[in-house]
């Protein structure tokens, strides 16, 4: 009885977030109206979490992890095409700057962050090395054929891609990310699930009970509402997030950071949960899953948004952004090759993250 009190909030939130949705949709927000609307948005973020975990829960792992990185990627496409409507030429580097941040946020501050909490319960913290050296050699490519060759190619000025060259880079990306899952779910699922035998499976996890189909079923009807709902507020809100960006000075690839922050904190969250339940494999599986479908799934919705989309689409990084992914990339395989690491290595990656935001707003 306690737990179903508890859990109520998990169906309230999200119908309150769209009725607030409801009432905000196409108005301008006064300041109290702002932080009503964001008070709602993030309720229906961690409504989103916890249904999100109940469905993955019921499917199991790695389909599980799988799920959740492919509704955020849905939330982020979704903000980055509606500001890039509304914003023009002025967003023409929305989608970069919005991918990287996501990459950034996924490979060193949620893996960082991982690392760090199961390093913290049991000194050492242990995952399969060939699952997730395979995500991470993933997530590399993607990046590189996606956000580092617009810069060098020479068919378009600018850091662009031509039409041609576009249409390739989404047709890649999504057949290496189908690849990718195919490997997780069908050939070799058990390369991504935690490691028997190393304290990494807990008690909890072993008895837990499984949802039943009914509660998987609200849950996943539930888990729609709330993704309608974050996207939905996050449009309300925006133009308040851009106001508050520009008025503070910052430069415009802080916007991307902002709604990258925000659609992925659903990942970060579980992720953390999962890592203190000592299932580090897990939550490096949400980081590294979270990353490929961010650059995976979202180029490819871009390319097909530009045939009515107006204005230039820039997807090549400068100089300090590649610097920072190579950092990170080279850091990632030492870090994964031992298929364990400490707190140093989860340090390391909130060193890259902390680099990376702080460039962001100075750079």
């Amino acid at each position: 009885m306690i737990r179903v009190l508890t859990d109520r909030w998990t169906v309230f939130v999200p119908l309150l977030a769209a009725l607030a949705l409801a009432v905000t949709w196409g108005r301008s927000l006064s300041g109290v109206a702002v932080v009503v609307v964001a008070a709602a948005l993030i309720g229906a973020v961690l409504a989103a979490v916890y249904h999100a975990e109940v469905v993955a829960h019921r499917v199991g792992e790695p389909f599980g992890s799988l799920l959740l990185a492919v509704a955020v990627t849905v939330i982020e496409v979704a903000l980055i095409v509606t500001l890039m409507i509304s914003g023009g030429d002025k967003a023409a580097s929305l989608a970069r700057d919005t991918v990287f941040a996501a990459v950034m946020i996924t490979c060193n501050g949620i893996f960082g962050l991982s690392l760090l909490v199961g390093a913290l319960r049991r000194r050492v913290a242990v995952f399969n090395a060939e699952g997730t050296g395979a995500a991470l050699a993933t997530v590399a490519t993607l990046a590189t054929l996606s956000l580092v060759l617009p810069t060098f190619t020479t068919s378009q000025a600018g850091p662009e891609f031509s039409a041609g060259q576009l249409a390739f880079a989404a047709v890649a990306s999504l057949a290496l990310y189908g690849l990718f899952v195919m490997v997780q779910t069908v050939r070799h699922p058990d390369d991504f699930l935690p490691v028997e035998g190393s304290g990494v499976v807990t008690d909890e996890d072993v008895h837990s009970e499984s949802p039943t189909a009914r509660a998987a079923l609200l849950s996943l009807v539930m888990l729609f509402v709330a993704l309608v709902c974050v996207v939905g507020l996050a449009k309300v809100v925006s133009p308040s997030i851009e106001s508050a960006v520009a008025d503070a000075g910052l430069p415009p690839s802080a916007v991307g950071v902002v709604i990258a922050l925000l659609v992925l904190l659903p990942e970060t969250l579980a992720a953390v949960r999962a890592a203190r339940r000592d299932q580090v494999q897990i939550s490096l599986n949400l980081a590294l899953g979270s990353a490929m479908a961010s650059i995976g799934l979202t180029i490819p919705a871009i390319a097909v948004a530009t045939i009515w989309l107006d204005g230039p689409l820039v997807l090549g990084l400068g100089a300090t952004q590649m610097v920072l992914l190579a950092l990170t990339i080279v850091v990632g395989v030492l870090t994964v090759v031992p298929g364990r690491a400490t707190l140093l290595q989860g340090g390391v990656h909130l060193a890259l993250f902390s680099a990376f935001v702080f460039l962001a707003v100075s750079p």
